[in-house]
């Protein structure tokens, strides 16, 4: 092998070109290997699954649950544990082979499929010596670009579904799709145009599994409201949550309820606060900092235990490794690990009793920041919003979703946002949002010049706010609404969110702070000819582009 390691799959990836010898996100080349190993045996297991259920046979809800986190522990930041992944090898290839026997025709079936072995370590150096695990197994350019694209759209639909999942809601379609979707990334007969069509559908179920995961938070905890969020600080211990993941943070406040132990939010955990439902545990008392690059100091100042319910780990710093407690897919070796599947019930006992032990967190800023403009709390302001834009209040939508990094260049995007007209509103969902929503921006009319609609999760608020605005305009066209698409990228939930965009017709989309690594040239000419898809420049530049 030419390379330690190859993945190319965030947008910190090394030269913009691929982390060949250590993961920049801090992950070894021993376990970006595991990892790559991890999806391979998991198209094996979806090769079966797939195969089942065209022979009519019932795959169990729990192996789909499976299959899910197994793609969700590979996404960027989300679990640093070798151990984990080498048991998941092992046991994606037990569950594999046990339902081969469930298979009436064997016939056919790829070598991910029928590979198998008990001693990962040997299929380790195989898979050193073998062309047919991770990235560069595929040799040509274009299908190995539109394979990745798939890949990590579906590693971002498994984000959703798996949140989903902990709520109590299921759907088997997508389940099935991405399972399938695993399966065909094994075919050598799919051609460059099969991939491309594959990958629109991928954006077609992305929207799926946005509107299942939107069903299970709303019917769960309310529709979010519009919400005035403290950030300083209050005099009883906390733990601070921080992740995606609202079903951990609700049964960690119930159970610290009336315990004197207070409950902070961080980074994409703050949405929490707009839900009715959670928002009426009085001790659920503000977000504690930025998004999550900053964790580092952030994490250390709050003085309190954390848990991190999903992605976005930074590598901990010793002074505070020992209260940092994992949950779900997030892991990280010598950290203390929460378990509990999807939809069961978790034990918090040990954070909640060393937080007692611990002083309150210490300030680092004081103020409120307002959120929860999702899509019914949107609607409810329609009219007044379609009131401002045809009196030309508002002359101009901008929709800077995405993800924060903590690549300076990415200070574009605060620039960009202090540079916006007076007539421009901002749609925001995910952590891209810290890199603006303390600035003070202003209203129009009594409309906040920032909208935050929530996590990256909720992207599909979004979607769902601008088809609205091209129904009440009467636009056959969803690309007529004034509406501009400037978003930050970072990993994979970003990607499936591009893909949902681009299946609903979405064009001109301008990404940042770089174009993915894993668009080959002429995958990208693709994009660019038929979507428009582009780059960013400087806020000069650009804003001339946009507003001219």
């Amino acid at each position: 092998m030419d390379h330690l390691m190859f993945c190319m799959q965030c947008q910190e990836t090394a030269g913009n070109k691929g982390c060949t010898k250590v993961g920049v996100c801090g992950k070894s080349s021993d376990l970006a290997n595991m990892q790559d190993l991890l999806i391979y045996v998991t198209k094996g297991l979806s090769e079966v699954t797939t195969r089942l259920r065209q022979e009519g046979k019932e795959v169990p809800k729990a192996l789909n649950h499976y299959i899910t986190l197994n793609l969700f522990t590979t996404i960027t930041n989300a679990n640093f544990d070798d151990e984990v992944f080498y048991a998941r090898v092992k046991e994606t290839l037990a569950k594999k082979n046990a339902l081969m026997a469930g298979l009436s025709n064997k016939e056919g079936l790829s070598e991910a499929a029928t590979w198998d072995s008990e001693d990962v370590d040997a299929m380790l150096k195989a898979k050193a010596e073998s062309k047919e695990v991770g990235v560069l197994a595929t040799e040509d350019e274009d299908i190995r670009s539109l394979r990745e694209l798939i890949t990590y759209g579906l590693k971002g639909l498994s984000a959703y579904s798996k949140h989903a999942n902990a709520l109590g809601y299921d759907d088997q379609a997508i389940d099935a799709f991405m399972q399938e979707t695993l399966a065909k990334l094994l075919d050598d007969t799919l051609t460059v145009d099969d991939l491309v069509a594959l990958t629109l559908e991928t954006g077609k179920v992305g929207v799926d599994g946005m509107a299942l995961l939107d069903t299970a938070n709303t019917s769960t905890y309310g529709n979010p409201e519009i919400t005035s969020v403290n950030i300083g600080v209050g005099k009883n211990p906390g733990i601070l949550v921080s992740g995606h993941d609202l079903a951990d943070i609700e049964q960690l406040l119930i159970q610290t309820e009336g315990t004197g132990v207070d409950v902070y939010t961080h980074s994409e955990m703050l949405p929490a606060h707009y839900y009715p439902h959670l928002k009426k545990y009085k001790h659920l008392v503000g977000n504690y900092g930025n998004a999550w690059w900053k964790q580092k100091e952030e994490f250390e100042s709050f003085n309190g235990p954390i848990l991190m319910t999903t992605n976005c780990i930074v590598t901990p710093k010793v002074s505070y490794k020992d209260r940092m407690f994992t949950t779900g897919a997030a892991g990280f070796t010598g950290c203390k690990h929460i378990e509990g599947e999807a939809g069961s019930q978790k034990d918090f006992s040990e954070i909640i009793e060393m937080a007692k032990k611990c002083a309150p967190p210490t300030e680092i800023e004081t103020g409120t920041i307002v959120g929860g403009f999702a899509h019914e709390q949107v609607f409810a302001l329609a009219d007044k919003v379609v009131d401002a834009v045809k009196s030309g209040a508002i002359k101009k939508f901008v929709v800077m979703a995405g993800c924060d990094g903590r690549a300076a260049k990415r200070n574009y995007y605060t620039d960009f946002a202090r540079a916006l007209p007076q007539d421009t509103v901002i749609l925001t969902a995910g952590c891209a949002k810290y890199k603006y929503n303390k600035l003070d921006l202003g209203d129009i009319g009594g409309i906040p010049r920032v909208l935050d609609a929530g996590q990256c999760n909720d992207s599909y608020s979004l979607a769902l706010i601008a088809l609205k605005l091209k129904e009440v305009f009467g636009l056959a066209d969803i690309n007529e609404l004034p509406i501009i698409y400037n978003i930050a990228w970072y990993e994979q939930k970003a990607v499936i969110v591009l893909l949902s965009l681009l299946y609903l017709g979405v064009k001109q989309i301008h990404l940042g702070p770089t174009l993915p690594a894993f668009l080959a040239p002429n995958v990208a000419k693709v994009l660019v000819e038929n979507f428009g898809i582009g780059g960013i420049t400087t806020v000069e530049e650009d804003m001339k582009m946009f507003f001219s």
